[in-house]
């Protein structure tokens, strides 16, 4: 299961899994692009390892990758509860 983190405004979504047995967490970006459909990567925490990288330019790399290090931690606490809608901080 995906659950919603965060909506940019460009329309990308980042979305995350629950957390795994091993500890790892799968993060997903995805923008939505009237040329090739939709661009995406994925990252799995807490590694920070970048996959599947799809139509982002370098650019726009760096941009996702400062969000996810600055909101890694956020992510995998919501991981372990469902998401964020289902913690009590909101």
């Amino acid at each position: 299961m995906m659950y919603p983190f965060m909506t940019l405004t460009d329309d990308t979504e980042i979305t995350h899994s629950e957390m795994r047995d091993d500890g790892s967490v799968k993060v997903y970006i995805e923008t939505p692009d009237e040329k090739d459909g939709f661009h995406n990567a994925v990252c799995m925490l807490p590694k920070k390892e970048w996959l599947d990288v799809n139509g982002y330019s370098d650019k726009e790399m760096d941009y996702f990758k400062d969000i996810i290090d600055s909101s890694a931690h956020l992510i995998l606490e919501f991981a372990q509860t469902g998401g964020v809608l289902n913690t009590s901080n909101f």
